[in-house]
This record gives C-alpha cells, sequence and structure tokens, in this order.
C-alpha cells in the first residue's frame, strides 16, 4: 500500500473515531464503518469522489474535521444530507 494512501486511512479513521456519531462511506452500494481500518482501506482504493454519511450528537463536529482529513489527503469528499 502506497505511504500517502497509509497516511490517508490512518488520519481519517483516527479523525473518525473522536466522535460518537455514526460516520459510513458510501463506495460502490456498499456503506464503509469509517471507524473500521480495514473497511476504509479497501474503500480508499477507488480513485472517486467519496460520499460521506454523519449522524448522532457530535455530527456538525465530525463533519468539519472528517472534510478537513479527506481535503488534506487530496480526496474529493461529498456529504450525504
Amino acid at each position: 500500500m502506497k505511504k500517502k494512501l497509509t497516511e490517508a486511512i490512518v488520519e481519517i479513521n483516527h479523525t473518525a473515531n473522536r466522535f460518537e456519531s455514526s460516520i459510513v462511506l458510501l463506495v460502490n452500494d456498499k456503506h464503509i464503518d469509517v471507524k473500521s481500518m480495514l473497511g476504509l482501506s479497501i474503500s480508499l482504493f477507488h480513485d472517486d469522489t467519496f460520499m460521506l454519511e454523519i449522524h448522532g450528537p457530535d455530527e456538525e463536529q465530525a463533519k468539519e474535521a472528517l472534510i478537513k482529513a479527506f481535503v488534506n489527503h487530496s480526496l474529493r469528499i461529498n456529504l450525504k444530507e
């Protein structure tokens, strides 16, 4: 696995785990728990714009932090409302 991709996976996973909210990445009709390192590592191999779905008590803070983490690694992200 490329070093940059590994760094992105670790940062996004650690960011997601700071929050209580449910954080799901939608990739190719699959729902991936962003708090799962394995699921996240498999899903980020796709060169796509990712759809992120966040629900919970701290979702606004989670959205802000995760958008920043994805953008920091030049990964395209959209939020599902």
